[in-house]
């Protein structure tokens, strides 16, 4: 698909994932691309950040990432790039066993992995994510 400038653009909203804590949308689709804002472990029903353990987080942070996709029509199975936001790199190794988990087709989605020094409210690790739109059959 060729994609010019001038064509459109849609926000997703989606209630199966956290509303967003600022001015942005949870997604926007430009052609077959989405474009889903990081996720952060907030619990969609409550608002309220899931736990303090990482784990925990990341498995959050995946289900809300996959809801947003699901929204828009795509799935973590048509990601091609994320972004990895962490407070500390040391708890890399527990977030890239699950991350694996969720990302596990061929091939993996391209990814970068950064540490910051804060999250929104409090949270370890938030992941951002860009997809394709697969064609319908």
């Amino acid at each position: 698909m060729t994609l010019s400038r001038n064509q459109p653009h849609r926000a997703i909203e989606t209630s199966n994932a956290p509303a967003p804590v600022g001015p942005y949308s949870q997604a926007v689709v430009w052609g077959d691309l989405v474009l889903a804002s990081g996720q952060i472990p907030l619990d969609p029903a409550t608002g309220q950040r899931v736990s303090d353990e990482i784990e925990t987080q990341v498995q959050q942070v995946l289900a809300n990432l996959s809801a947003v996709l699901e929204a828009a029509g795509s799935s973590l199975d048509s990601v091609l790039k994320t972004t990895v936001f962490l407070t500390d790199l040391a708890l890399f190794p527990k977030v890239n066993a699950l991350y694996a988990e969720a990302f596990n087709g061929d091939p993996a989605p391209a990814r970068s992995t950064v540490e910051v020094s804060a999250l929104p409210l409090g949270a370890l690790v938030e992941i951002e994510a860009i997809a394709r739109i697969p064609a319908a059959p």
